[in-house]
């Protein structure tokens, strides 16, 4: 049975719809959103044990492979290094999404321990992130135009999809620019710290959104980490430029980090189907809209890590800490029967879900 006759059944037994966009925007799907309200009562507290753990070991694990990678000479030790620190770099900074929902009480120290070890360095710190993804959760936004983090990927042309993948690869060369270079000289000028600010300090996939200044805690959080990340990028420069770093481990270094964002964009290429054309949805539409891929596979643990193989169920509970969307995912599956709309957000695997998506491109259709 398709994710589609899922949720019209169920739209059909709640009341009568009036076409294609209120089968899939106009009702929601009560008993999924009370079961799953039930299920996260007791799993909204974040463990601090956990998060530090895994945080700074992820990040222990990924520049000590970074190292290899730099030090090593035989080229498979060199190359199996640089993949072990891709991989646990990336799951040290997944966490940048944790930060955005979890209460900054809950976790004293985390945010600046977070962007001292792992954003700054790699420079993505967190205000990039913060006050952007929150948009992206709005109900109102999820899906329209102004949702920074969302685009029809699946209605678009064939080309877009390679084409958002590869530019990734880029994204620390960008990064260095922007923090090195557009970071001191926006600085001189109103109107270039107003381009900077809208276009170039989030994390964003849309290129119709525009950010507005941050306030309060935000703002603070925003100048000195913006700093901190300038004053790195051109110590960094200036080290390389004078050989006090050599160049091999400053390349390096930019292909790791190219490697975490190339891993990165392929998660995100596959976290959502892109199916919607810009109308605001339901939040069943977006659960619907958003991808599980739940055990037994064990690849999305390093594909997407930090619980971001519980997407789908992250968009019903986004205060529920990484580590207990396991646990929300098994209670909802004993609790709701199998003809549930729940288990239309569930996939297979990563392959699956990227043919679906480019057959959608090749078909300029939405895959039913």
């Amino acid at each position: 049975m398709t994710k589609t006759a899922i949720l019209e059944r169920h739209e059909a037994q709640a009341g009568p719809v009036t076409g294609p966009a209120a089968s899939r925007r106009a009702v929601d799907d009560k008993a999924l959103l009370r079961a799953a309200a039930e299920a996260a009562r007791d799993l909204a507290k974040a463990n601090p044990r956990i998060y530090w753990a895994d945080m700074l070991a992820s990040a222990l694990v990924g520049y000590a492979a970074l190292a290899g990678a730099m030090l090593l000479h035989p080229t498979g030790l060199a190359l199996l290094a640089g993949a072990i620190a891709i991989l646990a770099l990336y799951r040290a900074g997944s966490f940048i999404h944790e930060l955005t929902h979890v209460r900054p009480n809950a976790l004293p120290g985390f945010r600046f321990a977070w962007n001292a070890l792992v954003g700054i360095p790699l420079l993505v710190p967190s205000f990039l992130y913060e006050g952007v993804h929150t948009l992206h959760h709005a109900k109102t936004r999820y899906g329209t135009i102004e949702d920074p983090e969302y685009l029809p990927l699946a209605l678009m042309k064939p080309w877009t999809l390679p084409l958002f993948v590869v530019a990734s690869v880029l994204a620390p060369v960008a990064l260095m620019f922007r923090f090195a270079v557009l970071t001191p000289l926006s600085l001189l000028s109103k109107r270039l710290r107003t381009i900077v600010t809208e276009r170039y300090s989030g994390l964003q996939i849309n290129p119709a959104f525009r950010r507005r200044p941050a306030e309060r805690d935000l703002a603070r959080y925003w100048r000195w980490q913006e700093g901190a990340a300038s004053l790195w990028a051109i110590t960094l420069l200036a080290l390389v430029i004078t050989g006090v770093v050599p160049l091999r481990a400053f390349v390096i270094f930019l292909a790791v980090a190219a490697g975490v964002m190339l891993l990165n964009q392929v998660r995100t290429l596959v976290a959502h189907l892109w199916e919607n054309e810009g109308e605001a949805m339901t939040v069943t539409a977006q659960y619907l809209d958003s991808v599980n891929v739940p055990p037994p596979g064990a690849l999305p643990a390093l594909w997407a890590p930090v619980g971001l193989r519980y997407h789908g169920l992250h968009h019903l509970l986004p205060s529920v800490p990484y580590h207990a969307l396991g646990e929300a995912h098994r209670r909802l599956c004993a609790e709701l029967g199998e003809d549930s709309v729940y288990h239309a957000s569930s996939h297979s695997g990563l392959v699956p879900l990227v043919a679906r998506i480019a057959a959608s491109t090749w078909r300029g259709q939405k895959p039913r």
